[in-house]
């Protein structure tokens, strides 16, 4: 089992910065991708971007593509997500998920494991 536990949510205004974290325990994510996926009030939970296993590869959704970036530190097990020049539009409660697959998921499905997520609140 694997256990997600995100923080790093808060409160900033529009062109802010913020720093949020997953941290895996259970059992080790090295051979996992991970990816964070979004939810707005009203809205479908959507994929924001991934990280391969052995961090060769980051891919985004289009709507943060340059201003976020994905990164993982496999000693301490965790991924982050940095998010750069946020916008109201970001505001959402943002999930970190774990997928056994190979290659680049980018869909609910092909994730198994998922924390509880964190508020983010843009401001304008």
């Amino acid at each position: 089992q694997v256990q997600l536990v995100e923080s790093g949510g808060g409160l900033v205004q529009a062109g802010d910065s913020l720093r949020l974290s997953c941290a895996a325990s259970g059992r080790t994510v090295s051979s996992y991708a991970m990816g964070w996926f979004r939810q707005a009030p009203g809205k479908v939970r959507e994929f924001v971007g991934g990280i391969s296993w052995n961090r060769l590869n980051t891919y985004y959704a289009d709507s943060v593509k340059v201003r976020f970036t994905i990164s993982r530190d496999v000693a301490k097990n965790t991924v982050y997500l940095q998010m750069n020049s946020l916008k109201p539009e970001d505001t959402a409660v943002y999930y970190c998920a774990a997928s056994g697959l190979a290659g680049a998921p980018t869909r609910r499905i092909e994730y198994g494991y998922w924390g509880q997520g964190t508020q983010v609140t843009v401001s304008s």
